[in-house]
């Protein structure tokens, strides 16, 4: 079975880069021009007419609002502390236009100065000229339910602006009889962004629901160009009637339907729970996420959409990859609200995180946060979830930095771990390999004379040598896979740990390596090719090249097995490690790392250990060695065979 898994494997990933070269290629689809797709990226609006009516509706209430479109900057907290962040605002629909966060840095070992200069901050919401408009987060629109009450649409209405205590105040009054108040506060020494939306009735009878559309994130910058890794991407979650959590991604751009013009149409996600948590938008390491305050708002949340924006600027350019320039994606909330009574005011209170995807703060400003690190992490190939595994190791990671105060040095710590806790499966599988192989080695004389007795009846040749399988105990023990099965889901989980752990951004190790999250980069390429499953070659990374040499080392150690077959599959799987090697070259350095170290200990197991405490492959006499799982179902199988071939033996003497 082992040899048929590597047999399948092997194979797989030989047709896998086969493909890639000799299939045959699409015809190439028409491309647009900058222009049409520009105006393809405009929002869909029903068809105006060719003069728009005056509104002669009665002026009702008050006008608040602005004559002049102007920015104010806003600088929160101290630089370098938590909380610290530095806010764009502009009175063109209330909206935030740019967010720095100024205790996280876009380059590594930053000297004082530079860690005070805004270049350097970590940009987490942005502005872009998209379809020819201009963009912003915090926006607030109508819906069809409450476009009655506007006279200009409110995203792109100038509000009043005005500085208040730790973050800004919005409002704005059409002459309809309503006032719309947003103010956005910072709490201070804290990820958390306070943002009330308020509703005045200044003039108007009765009350009614109005529904309204809030973007809490417009523009998330990539934070990574790791290939492995998609960002930015939108995310729902919510809880059910039971009161257990349950998380559910937003679809990503590339599993959108696209129209002829590349335009990807808006989703309404359908959300799938008695009460949504939380809407937002994240990328490699960081989060832009909304949540009710109280019960009313959290109530108020009653469904989640998504959209993405087109790039002008990039697009104008690189013409020629101006079809690639949706790449922005934004979350929108349907929130209900009251229109309160005359004279009165509705106040409805969200809070915004914004900051890093820290397991730790996250938790500890919301704890339905714990799905976005889940859908991080995701399961592996879908069998089964390794978030449980890989909080385990994000724990062990951390309490070994806490020791040694290097993450590099942490990770070689866990491998040590995780080789020392298989340890005695491993050398339980290499005994009882051992024993195995040489049983073959002693019964190979006569399998191989049965082979050569019985080669033209080969249904003959496998029942004769299956009797002496069972009758030796020559069944391979299955107790050999044990420690790959239990090593594999270590490995996923770490996988996935490293790909989004937050802990090793711009984590150093040594020497070179000054960024565990990142390939190591030895020497800057810059190359122009681009090969299948690894994309552009930027840069020499030396730890890759180690880890396959490492690898076929290691296999070069193992015994040679005895049978035949079992011999070709050790030489094609010393295959194995260069493409692996291909796969994982552009991943992150601590990946390579943990991969190397388990290398490196297997051969000093190998060459040392087995030295000094050398593998007992001595055969117990008759009787005393204990059948294997594989020898007893053999066994079975062989007894049920008899027995089927006595009673049809029974029936023909009956006749």
């Amino acid at each position: 079975m082992e040899k048929r898994l590597l047999t399948a494997l092997l194979l797989s990933t030989v047709v896998l880069v086969a493909w890639q070269f000799f299939a045959p290629k699409p015809p190439p689809e028409p491309k647009a021009t900058v222009e049409a797709l520009i105006e393809a990226s405009q929002p869909q609006a029903e068809p105006k007419p060719a003069a728009k009516p005056a509104d002669d509706r009665p002026i009702l209430g008050e006008r608040v609002g602005e004559d002049a479109e102007r920015t104010l900057v806003v600088q929160i907290g101290t630089p370098g502390e938590v909380g610290s962040y530095r806010a764009t605002f502009s009175n063109r629909g209330a909206r935030l236009t740019e967010l720095k966060l100024a205790n996280f840095y876009d380059q590594i070992e930053l000297d004082p100065a530079a860690r005070l200069d805004a270049e350097h901050w970590v940009t987490l919401l942005d502005s872009k000229v998209s379809g020819g408009a201009s963009t912003g987060s915090l926006a607030w629109r109508s819906e069809p339910s409450s476009k009655d009450l506007e006279r200009e649409p409110l995203e792109d209405a100038l509000w009043r602006m005005r500085e208040i205590e730790g973050g800004v105040e919005f409002d704005l009054a059409q002459g309809s009889g309503v006032r719309w108040i947003k103010r956005v506060r910072f709490q201070p020494k804290s990820y958390r962004i306070d943002v009330e939306l308020a509703i005045e009735n200044q003039s108007l009878d009765g009350t009614r629901r109005l529904g309204y559309l809030f973007t809490p994130a417009e523009i998330l910058p990539q934070d990574s160009t790791d290939k492995f890794y998609i960002d930015p991407q939108a995310i729902a979650a919510g809880r059910t009637s039971e009161d257990l959590p349950r998380r559910a991604m937003l679809p990503i751009a590339q599993s959108v339907p696209r129209d002829d013009m590349g335009r990807e149409r808006s989703n309404t996600f359908e959300v799938p729970f008695d009460e949504l948590s939380f809407v937002g938008v994240h990328n490699h390491y960081f989060a832009v996420l909304m949540r009710g305050a109280d019960d009313v708002t959290r109530a108020s949340m009653t469904s989640a959409r998504w959209r993405r924006l087109f790039d002008d600027a990039a697009a104008r350019a690189n013409p020629e990859k101006a079809a690639e320039q949706w790449k922005y994606v934004v979350s929108d909330v349907v929130v209900e609200l009251n229109l309160p009574k005359k004279g009165e005011t509705l106040r409805y209170p969200y809070a915004l995180y914004a900051g890093p995807k820290d397991s730790k703060v996250m938790y500890a400003e919301h704890a339905d946060f714990e799905a976005l690190i889940d859908g991080d992490i995701g399961s592996f190939c879908g069998l089964f979830s390794l978030a449980g595994l890989g909080a385990v190791l994000v724990a062990t990671l951390r309490f070994f930095h806490g020791i040694v105060g290097n993450w590099g040095i942490a990770i070689i710590l866990l491998t040590l771990c995780v080789r020392l806790i298989l340890y005695p499966f491993n050398r339980r599988s290499q005994t009882a390999m051992a024993r195995f192989q040489k049983k073959m080695r002693r019964f190979q004389p006569e399998l191989d004379a049965i082979k050569k007795r019985h080669a033209e009846d080969p249904a003959k040749m496998r029942k004769l040598q299956q009797e002496l399988f069972a009758r030796e105990g020559l069944a391979p023990p299955l107790g050999g896979c044990l420690p790959m099965f239990v090593q594999m889901p270590v490995f996923f989980g770490l996988y996935a740990c490293l790909r989004t752990a937050f802990e090793l951004r711009h984590a150093p190790f040594a020497l070179w390596i000054d960024d565990l999250s990142k390939p190591d980069a030895l020497l800057t390429l810059n190359l122009d090719t681009h090969l299948p499953f690894v994309g552009v070659i930027e840069y020499f990374n030396l730890l890759p090249i180690l880890m396959i040499v490492l690898w076929i080392w290691q296999q070069k150690l193992m015994p040679v097995p005895t049978d035949e077959q079992a011999a070709k599959m050790q030489k094609m799987m010393m295959w194995m490690p260069a493409i692996m090697g291909i796969f994982l070259y552009n991943y992150a350095a601590g990946l390579s790392l943990y991969m190397i170290t388990q290398s490196g200990l297997g051969i000093l197991e190998m060459t040392l250990i087995k030295k000094i405490w050398p593998i007992d492959d001595s055969i117990p006499p008759p009787g005393q060695e204990k059948k294997s799982w594989m020898q007893k179902m053999m066994a079975r199988a062989e007894e049920a065979q008899r027995a089927a071939e006595a009673s049809r033996g029974r029936g023909g003497k009956r006749k």
